[in-house]
């Protein structure tokens, strides 16, 4: 059985590691200024962040039409797949999720669609590991059952360099809440299954980056490990370098995608992990 592995951008796998596990990616979408953009080929992630905090209008973000999806699902099983499982940002977080489904409807069994509960490599990780399920000739529910396995296992922390980005979101209730008391702090948040959870807050970079390291040391020995930043690729080479032992296989350093940076802000500094 041929197995097809599907994602949306939102995953911030690399484009060379995407290609050598055969994952097909479908972009998100970025509105800046009215006009809509595909996340990559439309902005580099440098000059989004860097021109992020002098933008008029706040962008905003899209999601793939189901059409889009449709589209590929078609050309991967015309192409002699037999089955495609596609596995997306969270669906609290995200239209994304329910743009895959509309459009699997129309392949019946042949398309199974997964809720990663997860965004950056917290959603890449289970895609990989998908992916190497594949590649190791495993079934479609083993294949689905990886993912699962490196859901339950995985770990998105981040530290923000202010809150005014994910109050504006609009979509955490206690950012909005918030407003002043916190606009100057360090806060630090936790991605679980879709949820935003604050886990506190440090009043200069410097002791957010330690309380960042400790949280990392903190989990042991891991099988994977990326250091996500919103270009602060200084502060996540460190970490990089700091944490190679830790992980089974080598960090990865990525900056992460303008649609999750849109509602985080630049300078942002975290990792993605996946507990041994």
């Amino acid at each position: 059985m041929r197995i097809a592995v599907v994602t949306d951008s939102t995953s911030d796998i690399p484009a060379e590691l995407a290609a050598s596990n055969n994952i097909f990616v479908i972009p998100a979408i970025l509105v800046v200024n009215g006009q809509s953009i595909q996340d990559g080929p439309g902005i580099s992630r440098e000059a989004f962040y860097e021109q992020l905090p002098t933008m008029k209008s706040p962008p905003t973000t899209g999601s793939p039409s189901a059409g889009a999806y449709m589209q590929l699902y078609e050309h991967l099983l015309k192409s002699g797949y037999d089955q495609v499982v596609s596995i997306h940002v969270s669906g609290i977080l995200s239209g994304v999720l329910n743009s895959a489904k509309i459009a699997a409807q129309n392949f019946k069994s042949r398309v199974q669609i997964v809720d990663s509960g997860q965004a950056s490599l917290g959603l890449g990780f289970q895609v990989l590991a998908a992916a190497e399920a594949v590649t190791q000739g495993l079934g479609l529910n083993a294949v689905i059952e990886a993912a699962n396995q490196t859901r339950v296992r995985v770990r998105i922390v981040a530290l923000l360099d202010t809150l005014d980005y994910v109050r504006r979101s609009g979509r955490v209730s206690w950012a909005r809440a918030s407003l002043g008391k916190f606009l100057q702090i360090k806060p630090l948040i936790e991605l679980r299954e879709g949820v935003v959870i604050r886990l506190g807050e440090e009043r200069t970079r410097k002791k957010g980056m330690e309380r960042l390291a400790g949280l990392l040391t903190s989990l042991g020995d891991l099988e994977r490990l990326a250091i996500l930043h919103t270009n602060a690729l200084a502060d996540a080479n460190q970490f990089a370098d700091r944490f190679t032992s830790q992980s089974q296989r080598s960090p990865l350093v990525v900056n992460v995608t303008s649609i999750i940076g849109t509602h985080v802000g630049p300078n942002g500094l975290g990792f993605a992990a996946v507990v041994r």
